[in-house]
């Protein structure tokens, strides 16, 4: 009952009204001017009523407030927020009633009037500052507690993680909130173990174990932390079954697009992957900065994030070529948003396949780089089917190898995967035949340069598999089955993938692309493998929830493995039988693999289109066997396993 009365009394007293508020401070300062001018005399003079406080007294105390209080009204003392009080306004508090003094005492000089010691006016400046500044810092507390009791049914008990600059900021926005307690600060570092933060005590990580039951949540508020040690701090909270938010990314921070108290939980993508490495300042940029750039494909994942990293590097040009009308029309939209005065975008609506299309933009639009990134890629539907897979993923690529040879294009990249390698589905086995197609393209060139001595389109391409974030990824996925509570469908229980963030896979293309010299292979360093099994089974808790499985059948979310896809590998590899070389980045990698001769390449592809067009799939499937022999057709490298007895009771990852 008293809880409930107390909670309603700090209520209406936060909602107490400004003007209240106001005079509130105005009364409370009446009383303090002349208390400080009284007291400068006593402490001065050690006695409360001495004769030079009878004498001077009698006009300062009642000049005090007719000068102090237009003065503190006037300065806006009585504009700025009680509750958000900080050092600056302890500052200009000191500076008003620095005023206030030089003003009362050039009163008593200018009349004539009785004057008290010369040192009681440097006390009478410090007994204002500190009674004004003590008040308002006491009422600012005072504000924020009652808040606190107003809040107390909704108050949140956490722990922060970091006890730099970011976690004292996310402190005081907290405690500005009123919502959150803080119940300590943990550090990894031995330094500030048993120090504290505006009374609360920095403790090492290990004492989570002791106070866990006192914790609803724990806030990472490390914004500049590595992967590696994000992935090891997450999992010691994970231990200990406590939720973990984090706050927003040194990027977001300093751009401004996100408060330091705006928490987030801790996503699947800021533990996979490796720490970024800073791109190499010479391989980004040329060939792009005042160049016409074309990228197909443009709407899609990689596609999409290609252009937002080339706007950076200042082309003269960027062309956005992309089939989807919505995903065009999406990032044409997003793009203009940060669309530099010297960049000009042209969007446009087609498909890469188009060959007459393709052949009058290149050609019309002076073309300098393309970045070919259009294709189909999501194995079962490419499996299911196969003309269209073959028809856009090679046709498009011969469409535009072509093209850029014939308008002299200075380079072209091919967007290329790792399920090109030694492929176990159509999809792969397409993108293969699509860097059989630039490789004979350059090897014509090449012997085309050695005839005639002309310079010729360098093309290249780029090997990489899994990307976080993109469409057919499958963390998406999981988030989705998580989100509607499950179960999380997995093919295989030891299916293993690499991954990499789509800006640092975009990154890394760019500058693969300053380093080909004509039929390059380049391979980007994937970082270490991720078992999917234990990928799932992390993002369930980091939603926080807990798994259903033999070990706790009470828990929320199950595995179910769904056996292997047609066509689907266990494991990913990026060379097929050539061995990679070092470049100058640490992160990418060249390859020189088979090829086929060109007349014998053009030949069958020829064939190919005419099956294509026949809709013959027999045929079709025939020629592109014989054209990639490592595709094993209607086979698999890893036999398709009914797995749900393997999940359900494989030990946890």
């Amino acid at each position: 009952m008293s809880r409930s009365y107390s909670t309603k009394v700090a209520e209406r007293v936060v909602r107490f009204p400004p003007r209240a508020r106001r005079l509130l401070l105005i009364g409370t300062d009446s009383l303090l001017l002349p208390l400080a001018v009284w007291l400068s005399f006593w402490l001065r003079l050690a006695h409360p009523f001495h004769p030079s406080f009878q004498a001077a007294g009698l006009w300062l105390l009642p000049a005090a407030l007719l000068v102090g209080l237009p003065l503190y009204a006037f300065t806006g003392q009585y504009k700025g927020l009680t509750r958000y009080v900080g050092s600056r306004a302890l500052y200009r508090l000191a500076g008003r009633n620095g005023l206030l003094v030089l003003l009362l005492a050039g009163i008593g000089v200018m009349l004539r009037l009785p004057m008290p010691p010369r040192s009681s006016w440097i006390l009478l400046w410090l007994l204002l500052t500190g009674f004004t500044g003590i008040v308002r810092f006491a009422l600012r507390d005072l504000l924020l507690s009652l808040r606190s009791v107003a809040h107390k049914r909704q108050m949140v008990h956490v722990a922060i993680y970091g006890a730099g600059e970011a976690g004292a900021q996310l402190a005081a926005a907290l405690r500005l909130a009123g919502n959150h307690q803080i119940v300590a600060f943990l550090d990894d570092a031995p330094s500030l173990w048993k120090r504290t933060i505006n009374g609360i005590p920095i403790q090492p990580p290990q004492v989570l174990s002791q106070i866990q039951n006192q914790l609803d949540q724990v806030l990472l508020a490390i914004p500049s932390l590595p992967r590696s040690e994000r992935r090891r701090i997450v999992a010691e909270l994970q231990r200990q079954a406590i939720p973990v938010l984090q706050i927003p990314s040194v990027d977001d921070l300093t751009s401004g697009r996100a408060q330091i108290d705006a928490l987030r939980p801790v996503a699947i993508e800021d533990l996979l992957g490796r720490d970024p490495v800073p791109p190499m300042s010479e391989l980004l940029g040329p060939g792009l900065r005042d160049a016409v750039v074309c990228v197909t494909g443009a709407g899609g994942s990689i596609g999409s994030e290609l252009c937002r990293q080339i706007l950076q590097l200042a082309p003269r040009v960027l062309i956005l070529l992309e089939s989807s009308e919505p995903s065009l029309y999406a990032l044409d939209q997003e793009l203009r948003q940060q669309l530099p005065a010297s960049v000009k975008m042209l969007p446009v609506l087609g498909s890469a396949a188009d060959s007459a299309l393709v052949q009058r933009l290149f050609a019309d639009r002076g073309v300098q780089t393309v970045f070919h990134a259009a294709a189909y890629k999501h194995v079962p539907l490419v499996e299911a089917n196969p003309l269209a897979g073959l028809a856009n993923n090679v046709g498009s690529t011969r469409v535009v190898c072509q093209a850029a040879i014939a308008a002299g294009v200075s380079e072209l990249v091919l967007i290329s995967t790792d399920k090109a390698v030694r492929p176990n589905n159509v999809m792969g086995a397409s993108k293969r035949l699509a860097e059989l197609v630039v490789q004979a393209s350059a090897l014509e060139l090449s012997q085309r340069a050695k005839v005639v001595g002309q310079t010729s389109t360098r093309l290249a391409m780029v090997r990489f598999g899994n990307v976080l974030g993109s469409s057919g990824s499958v963390v998406p996925l999981f988030r989705k089955q998580i989100a509607a509570g499950g179960p999380i469908t997995l093919t295989h229980p030891e299916i293993i993938r690499y991954f990499m963030t789509i800006p640092e896979a975009a990154e890394l293309v760019l500058q693969a692309a300053t380093l080909a010299k004509g039929g390059d292979v380049f391979l980007l360093d994937m970082g270490e493998p991720v078992r999917i099994k234990a990928l799932a089974e992390q993002m369930v808790r980091l939603s926080g929830l807990s798994l259903h499985d033999a070990q706790n059948p009470s828990g929320e979310i199950e595995i179910v493995c769904t056996g292997l896809r047609p066509g689907e590998k266990l494991y990913e590899e990026l060379l097929i039988d050539a061995e990679s070389e070092p470049t100058k980045h640490p992160l990418i990698f060249r390859a020189q693999e088979r090829a086929l001769p060109p007349e014998e390449l053009y030949r069958r592809l020829d064939l190919l289109d005419a099956a294509i067009a026949a809709q013959d799939v027999e045929a079709a499937l025939t020629l592109l066997a014989e054209m990639v022999p490592e595709w094993q057709r209607g086979g698999s490298h890893t036999k398709p396993l009914s797995s749900v007895a393997l999940c359900a009771n494989d030990s946890q990852a």
